[in-house]
Parts: structure tokens; C-alpha cells; sequence
């Protein structure tokens, strides 16, 4: 795939103490350069040399910048809207210029570092008509939502708009596709068009193939000069860089019961998962740092027949609800559902297994470490029981026992911590050498 078409032709209202109305909004300057140059030098890193942007506002300010690319070492071409036509409006002016099966689209208002062939090896192995990266972000609340399948399939889109008076999953659209050219055909007209409400969410309806690709690497919307600034701060540590999952990652791996919420027995229902004070703050400092947070923990509830899997699913979304709620996430989840004892009324035989996967086993991290490329020996498990310390041993990774929950009292293994934290603040400011 060679082929990437930008919208380019925002005016970036909100961005006018930067732009002064003398620049449109993806030739903002981001550490001196226009974000578009970012763009193109993502793309061109991974092998596209043809790029077809869609201009509006101040068209003029892209060509004088762009022209037809060379200099870059680019083919560059362009489609201009005489009025705004939306997110896909310009679909049907597109199908003259991309003759090729599928393309990459990409927003004009994006900070981007990830593996474009990772994930363009997902788009064709599905077979998807669309694969849209997406991942967690710190303002869930006031974001437009995926909901998604076990496959990572779209099941439905969750406007910001609605009245959420329910738990969500972090899990945001961030506005970068793989797309099949027969989507283009969907605008038969160059009329106002917004690609996820007008063209997405009907294909998600009707069954189509909508794929998510969830990932923890860079990408970040810059439509405010908020957001421009942090940006410019991520790219001058080289965050975005090594957040690449063609780099080794490193991983925090998270207990739950005890190190994220209170302990009170197993937790069967919502209502009964209570966040531990200062877990916020400490997931604030994960996810400002080069460490993923992955929630890693075993759930025996579903295996004794005290809950099923979507009581589960309801906790995991009033965790990720309310983390969110304070600006912060983690980056996955994984749970191991099986228990080998019987003996439990309403107990589900078909999980009372010997896994590979139920801590002190290490199956959890090593499915994440595949997932993520996460270098294990350089990362850390934080737990309250020495059943994690043990599978942290286990797996070759860094240890930290924290004073809340069990505080290693289980005795179940003689397994000891490198840290010992009075909680998780303050396990993952030693974790990160923070005062």
C-alpha cells in the first residue's frame, strides 16, 4: 500500500492565538515545523510516496509549502473543497485519484508515531472493509466511543453526545483508517459527508466488516493549543518515538483486587468495585512515562459460578469509567476466568482447568508481551499477594508488593519483592524514581 489521502482543510478555530488566522489548522507550527510535515514524514517512513491531500481553508498556504512533493521526496497532489464538505464529503472527488485497492486516510490535526505495518497486516488479514486505530485517552467523557466485539470488530458507535448514565470502555476512535476504495463509491456526490456518523455507524448496522486496532502507541489529536504544547513536549523526550511498537515496550502490570480497588472479598457485581485512593494519581504518572499500565489479574468468580462474563465486562467499564473520569486509563486488560477447584454451587466445569494463564502462571504476560512487543525483563508486576510476586518471578520481570489488599499475607509462595510499596502512588514513584 503506497497510497495516503490527508484531510487537510481545517480552519482550526480553536487554535487562532497560534494560527492568527494566517495559517490553516494543519499548518500549525509544531516545534517550528507544520504539523502536516510530521504527517508526511510518518508516511513516507513507512513506503507510501503518494499522498492526496484535501484542502480547504487557505488552500493556498499547503501548495506554496507542499507543492507537488518532490523536494520531499514525495508525489503530492491535491483536492480542493470550494465549501466545507465534512469528514468524507470529498469521497467522490477521491475515486479519481486513488486507483489502487485500498488506502491509507489520515486526519490533518493528528501527532502520529505508530507501526503502519503492524497494523496495515491486520487490515488484510481480516479482510476488513475498514480498520480504524484506536486506543484509550485521558478525557473518555467528552470523546466519541467504540464499542467492540471480542475480535475487535465495531459493534456500535458511542457518540459523545449521549447521556451516559452508564459504565463505558475507554476505548476511542483516533481518527486513522485503512480503507477498502469501493468505500469511496458510499458519497456518490462531493456533499457534506462526516465519516463515522454518516457512513460508518450505518456499515456497523448493517454488518460490515468494521475493524478496531487497538493500540498504546502515539497518536494524538492537537486541536487546541493545550494539546499542541504537550505534543511538542512528548516529540522534544522522543516519546512518540518509543511508544512505536516496532520498539521494545515496557510494561507495569497491574493486580486489581487489592492494588486498584478495595479489597472486599471477591468482586461479583459493579456496585461492589470501589477505587483505592490515589490510584488515579499514580495511573497519571504511568501514562505520562514510557511504561504501558496493563491491568493483569485473576478473576475466579466467572469458573465458581458467582458471576458471568458480562458481570465482568460491567466492572472492567465502571474501572475504566471512573479512571477516566480523572484523566487517566490503562492501556489493556487481561483476565484469567478459570479456577481448578470444584466443588462450588453453580461452578462452570468447562473452566475448572489447570490453565496456562492463572497467576502465579505467567500465560497473562506473555499473551501482552506478543501483544505489545514488551520487553518483560525490563518491566514490572505490582501486586498485593505473593501469588503475583511469584508469577513476576516467574516471567522474568521486575517485582513491587504493595501494603494494601492481602499485603503478601496469602503465605502462598516464598517469593520476594525487589519494592516494597505502601501503595500504588508510591510503588510507582519508586518504579519510576519519582520523590
Amino acid at each position: 500500500m503506497k497510497h495516503a489521502v490527508i484531510m487537510a482543510g481545517g480552519k482550526g478555530t480553536r487554535l487562532a492565538s497560534i494560527t492568527r488566522g494566517e495559517v490553516p489548522k494543519p499548518m500549525v507550527p509544531v516545534l517550528g515545523k507544520p504539523l502536516l510535515w510530521y504527517q508526511t514524514q510518518q508516511l513516507k517512513r513507512y513506503g507510501f510516496t503518494r499522498i492526496t491531500m484535501v484542502v480547504g481553508y487557505l488552500r493556498e498556504k499547503i501548495r506554496e509549502y507542499f507543492g507537488d512533493g518532490s523536494r520531499f521526496g514525495l508525489t503530492i497532489d491535491y483536492i480542493e473543497e470550494k465549501e466545507p464538505l465534512g469528514t468524507a464529503g470529498a469521497f467522490s472527488l477521491l475515486r479519481e485519484k486513488v486507483p489502487e485497492p485500498c488506502f491509507l486516510l489520515v486526519f490533518g490535526d493528528l501527532v502520529f508515531d505508530f507501526d503502519m505495518n503492524r497494523m496495515e497486516k491486520v487490515f488484510l488479514d481480516r479482510d476488513a472493509d475498514v480498520l480504524l486505530i484506536a486506543h484509550p485517552n485521558a478525557h473518555p467523557f467528552d470523546s466519541d466511543l467504540l464499542k467492540t466485539a471480542p475480535d475487535g470488530r465495531v459493534t456500535a458507535f458511542d457518540s459523545k453526545h449521549n447521556v451516559r448514565n452508564y459504565w463505558y470502555d475507554n476505548c476511542v476512535n483516533a481518527g486513522i483508517y485503512f480503507l477498502k476504495r469501493e468505500m469511496l463509491s458510499l458519497v456518490p456526490a462531493p456533499v457534506k459527508t462526516d465519516f463515522e456518523k454518516d457512513l460508518l455507524a450505518p456499515m456497523v448496522e448493517r454488518g460490515g466488516r468494521i475493524y478496531a486496532y487497538c493500540s498504546p502507541e502515539y497518536v494524538k489529536d492537537v486541536g487546541t493549543v493545550e494539546r499542541i504544547r504537550a505534543a511538542e513536549q512528548d516529540l522534544l523526550r522522543g516519546l512518540p518515538g518509543r511508544k512505536n511498537l516496532e520498539k521494545k515496550q515496557r510494561a507495569v502490570f497491574l493486580d486489581r483486587d487489592g492494588v486498584i480497588n478495595r479489597l472486599n472479598g471477591f468482586v461479583k457485581r459493579p456496585e461492589e468495585f470501589e477505587l483505592l485512593p490515589g490510584v488515579s494519581r499514580a495511573l497519571g504518572l504511568l501514562n505520562s512515562s514510557e511504561y504501558l499500565s496493563i491491568v493483569a489479574t485473576n478473576q475466579p468468580v466467572v469458573a465458581r459460578g458467582e458471576a458471568d462474563f458480562s458481570d465482568l465486562d460491567e466492572i472492567f467499564r465502571k474501572m475504566k469509567t471512573l479512571l477516566g473520569r480523572e484523566g487517566v486509563y490503562v492501556d489493556d486488560v487481561f483476565f484469567c476466568p478459570h479456577h481448578p477447584d470444584r466443588g462450588f454451587p453453580g461452578e462452570r466445569p468447562e473452566l475448572k482447568i489447570d490453565c496456562d494463564c492463572r497467576k502465579p502462571k505467567t500465560g497473562m504476560l506473555l499473551r501482552a508481551a506478543e501483544k505489545y512487543n514488551i520487553d518483560l525483563a525490563a518491566s514490572w508486576v505490582i501486586g498485593d499477594a505473593t501469588t503475583d510476586i511469584e508469577c513476576g518471578r516467574r516471567g522474568g520481570c521486575h517485582t513491587c508488593l504493595v501494603r494494601t489488599g492481602l499485603a503478601g499475607t496469602d503465605g502462598k509462595y516464598d517469593a520476594a519483592p525487589e519494592i516494597i510499596a505502601e501503595d500504588l502512588p508510591d510503588a510507582v514513584r519508586k518504579i519510576l524514581g519519582r520523590p
